[in-house]
């Protein structure tokens, strides 16, 4: 007979997934007013955590468009392509894709200056509702539903029309880790606390059949979902 294959692990204390920290939050953007500052800083990082590559490999990427002073459309824009490529995608980390995701940061500035002077604010007013506003994101160029999820739930509880449903893999840790999301408000908070402390403890969880799935192998499934990168 078979071995039972273990559980991920034991039920996750409540009040802990409740106080996690934002990934935002972790990259030091204040999403509290939803300025358009703040929110642009998210957008651009949501461009990265949403790519194949690492969660470290984007972080490190954020940091260089921060460090270099990157943090408008315009000045990304007047740096231009070949300093996107090198110095920032390559202190960021990329060994793959650095010139098709610079190509892309490029082209999404430019739709949101054009469509939308610049103003992800602009863009969440122009919506008529939530899916709306999912479409509109969904036109940039490259950008899929992973990476209008990330940019979207944590910016649930500031925007009225932001309420995108938990990924896959957040309602699959949840049912691992036995936590009930349907005890929070998901526009909420303290919801968008216990989602990025769920998707924090994704290095492993068991998939279908029963199987352990590693971190890595986890991270791929998520970003399967996406659009191909361009």
């Amino acid at each position: 007979m078979g071995k039972t294959p273990p559980r991920l692990s034991a039920p996750c204390p409540r009040r802990e997934l409740e106080r996690s920290l934002l990934y935002s939050e972790e990259l030091g953007i204040d999403l509290a007013g939803a300025s358009d500052d703040a929110c642009f800083r998210w957008f651009l990082a949501s461009l990265l955590f949403g790519a194949r590559i690492s969660e470290t490999t984007a972080r490190h990427t954020y940091a260089a468009f921060v460090r270099h002073g990157l943090t408008t459309p315009s000045k990304i824009i007047g740096a231009g392509w070949d300093f996107l490529v090198n110095p920032i995608m390559r202190e960021g980390g990329y060994v793959r894709y650095d010139e098709s995701k610079s190509r892309q940061i490029l082209r999404d500035c430019e739709t949101l200056l054009a469509d939308y002077g610049g103003s992800l604010n602009r863009l969440h007013d122009a919506a008529r509702d939530a899916r709306d506003v999912e479409e509109r994101l969904g036109a940039f160029y490259g950008v899929g539903p992973v990476t209008t999820n990330i940019f979207l739930r944590e910016l649930r509880p500031r925007w009225a029309k932001a309420d995108p449903a938990p990924l896959p893999i957040v309602q699959d840790l949840a049912r691992e880790l036995q936590v009930d999301l349907n005890r929070y408000r998901r526009k909420s908070l303290v919801f968008t606390r216990v989602e990025a402390g769920l998707l924090r403890r994704r290095h492993v969880f068991r998939g279908k059949g029963g199987k352990t799935v590693p971190r890595a192998a986890a991270e791929k499934r998520e970003a399967d979902a996406a659009t191909p990168e361009p």
